[in-house]
């Protein structure tokens, strides 16, 4: 394409030369006409060319070889006959003598001056078509320099369905909305029996993850009517109107192929609550959300539009977009929970070349707070960690890995840690695990590790018996004990306590104000919440709190944090003195083998502290196994390898008291 235009480029630069040489080439003098009436007196000029206004002598004289020319100009309406014959000069003589000339009259049809006037334009004109084809051919290789209002809106006709209702698990009650959505596009006279109107529009509400773009494209697969999906931030431009005018001629084509269906993902961008702006608002923006609003719900309500949204901020949305009548259905897309993990993961593990010993179940109640997009990562690092390790299957242990790299992180294995720091590491990840153990309303340890991983040291990871919507004053103080579980451990063992614990003692200070001042879990100030949060919605986020208690209730507040934490450290201090072999069994062979989990872990807590470990048993559990023809382990029956040092293990993280670690 960039040759074709360098090839106009030359013939338009030669057509232009070559109408220059044109123009230049004539090399007729010009003179006065009272020149050329002397020079015809003294019988120098033979013939003269009358051509309108235009003369041209032609002299005796040669030049070259050809007869001199000359040319002239004379005044409008002048008769050259009469004017040459009142000077006596005779016309109709042949001959080289004075006072005689031949007139000769050429009849130039009256295009001479146009003529002269299109050559001088002709140029410019060639090179102006010149610019526009290059414009033309700029818009059509998709640079939309003369469509600034169109609509960017990408068009699924439903012929081609790549995604389906099937494919979305972990949000039932989401997929009942958007299925009777579809019904209402597929059979309306079924609604419209019963004087039911169609939905103008459904906002998908969830933290990001949740699937609310998984959920549009499957209606957009099951819908069989024409699905136009565009972007909240495609509206608006730098130019002044673009996003109304984008807007306007999105709903145009939605009319014109109704019923259908128009999803705006991430509309928070162009549907933040009006004059919340700091310094005044932003008028393209206001603009584009004004327009969305009418075409919604204006005078024109006849259309058979519905419009799907995203977002995950509901609470910057302006409410005249929020109302009934324009988004008549909100449909919340939470975190899922244990069951629906579950079937999440059954989605994501179909097609792949699963090993027998993977559980779902498990992997679900190790992965509390995951999103749908949290465990569609899971399941590709630990396929990712099998093909690293030349496995044909995914096994149990990569998923583990997994769970431990998205929590996480990578193992730091440049990490080097002297012996002191790794002693340190143990004893302060078994304060964690030992007073987990022992607490009757804390989740229980799952695995505890002292490899680094991420920013952290060690890790220790617990396992809930049961997912958890609410939690009580009971609960949470078992959560500060855990928690400070690290720092008491130090104390105890070393004396002194180091800067490991500072997550653990942010995580405390967050969890106890927020019992005191957000839960009502004070039995001193009693059931009552202090202070109030002001949002900026420009800002989208908390910047400030306002108080609505006095400086006496705000040291009272400080006093219960205190007390709260103090008799939180005060439960760990007597869990682990009255523990402490347990503590320093864990933590010797924590030194030894780097990573316990599951049920060894289990079994070690609760076993004798004074009996050697591991126990003649395990020793027999732990032998190798064969190897197989392939290279891998065989299978043996009741077998499962533990995660190898440095291997099943990649990072680390620091302990975490929130039932999960996420």
């Amino acid at each position: 394409m960039r040759s074709g235009f360098i090839w106009l480029l030359v013939v338009v630069a030669a057509i232009a030369i070559g109408f220059a040489f044109l123009r230049g080439g004539d090399s007729k003098e010009e003179v006065p006409f009272g020149q050329i009436v002397q020079d015809i007196e003294q019988g120098r000029i033979d013939t003269l060319e009358v051509d309108g206004r235009d003369i041209t002598a032609i002299y005796f004289q040669q030049v070259q070889g050809q007869p001199l020319q000359k040319k002239s100009r004379v005044a409008e309406n002048t008769d050259i006959a009469t004017f040459l014959s009142d000077r006596g000069i005779s016309l109709s003589s042949t001959g080289a003598q004075a006072n005689a000339v031949n007139l000769e009259f050429k009849d130039g049809g009256g295009l001479g001056p146009w003529l002269g006037l299109l050559l001088n334009l002709f140029p410019f004109l060639l090179f102006g078509a010149f610019l526009l084809l290059i414009m033309r051919q700029a818009q059509g290789s998709n640079s939309q320099a003369m469509s600034f209002g169109k609509s960017r809106a990408r068009l699924f006709t439903g012929a081609k369905v790549t995604v389906t209702f099937m494919d979305v698990a972990g949000a039932d009650e989401a997929k009942e909305e958007l299925v009777e959505v579809v019904e209402f596009l597929k059979y309306p006279e079924k609604f419209a029996a019963l004087g039911a109107r169609i939905p103008k529009g459904v906002l998908l509400v969830g933290p990001p993850g949740t699937g609310k773009t998984l959920l549009s494209r499957a209606v957009a697969g099951e819908a069989g009517v024409p699905f136009f999906s565009i972007s909240g931030s495609e509206f608006v431009e730098m130019f002044v109107g673009v996003g109304a005018s984008r807007v306007r001629d999105l709903f145009e084509q939605a009319k014109k192929n109704a019923p259908c269906i128009v999803f705006v993902d991430e509309i928070d961008a162009v549907g933040r609550q009006r004059g919340a702006g700091l310094g005044g608002s932003h008028d393209e923006r206001e603009q584009t959300l004004n327009q969305i609003l009418v075409e919604m719900d204006g005078f024109d309500t006849g259309t058979n539009v519905i419009v799907v949204a995203a977002t995950n901020r509901p609470d910057i949305l302006d409410p005249a977009l929020l109302r009934p009548g324009r988004f008549d259905r909100k449909v919340v897309l939470d975190s899922p929970d244990v069951k629906g993990r579950e079937a999440i993961l059954g989605v994501h593990l179909k097609g792949k070349p699963i090993s027998d010993d993977v559980e779902p179940a498990t992997l679900a109640k190790s992965t509390p707070g995951f999103s749908g997009a949290d465990l569609a990562n899971l399941v590709n690092e630990a396929a990712i960690l099998a093909a690293r390790r030349n496995r044909k299957t995914i096994a149990m242990g990569e998923f583990e890995e997994a769970v431990d790299r998205v929590i996480a992180g990578p193992e730091r294995k440049s990490r080097v840690m002297s012996a002191n720091e790794k002693r340190l590491t143990a004893y302060h990840e078994g304060g964690h695990t030992v007073i987990a153990h022992f607490l009757d309303k804390h989740d229980p340890p799952h695995k505890v590790t002292i490899v680094s991983r991420g920013m952290a040291g060690g890790y220790t990871r617990f396992l809930p018996d049961e997912e958890t919507h609410y939690r009580t004053r009971d609960m949470f103080k078992d959560q500060l004990c855990t928690a400070l579980g690290g720092h008491a451990a130090e104390e105890l063992i070393f004396g002194e306590a180091s800067t490991g614990p500072s997550n653990d003692l942010e995580q405390v200070t967050r969890i106890a104000r927020s019992m005191v001042t957000r839960w009502g879990m004070s039995e001193r100030l009693g059931p009552r919440t202090f202070g109030r949060s002001d949002d900026l919605v420009f800002l989208g986020r908390e910047i400030s709190e306002t108080r609505n208690y006095s400086e006496k209730i705000a040291e009272e507040i400080d006093d219960e944090v205190r007390r709260l934490i103090e008799e939180a450290q005060g439960r760990a201090r007597e869990i682990l003195q009255e523990k402490r072999d347990v503590l320093d069994k864990l933590a010797t062979v924590l030194l030894d083998v780097e990573t316990l989990e599951g049920e060894e872990l289990t079994m070690l807590l609760e076993s004798d502290p004074s009996a050697p470990w591991p126990p003649p048993d395990l020793k027999k559990k732990e032998e190798p196994p064969a190897e197989a023809a392939d290279g891998e382990p065989a299978d043996v029956p009741g077998f499962q390898p533990a995660p190898k040092p440095g291997l099943a293990w990649e990072g680390g993280a620091q302990a975490t008291t929130d039932g999960g670690g996420k």
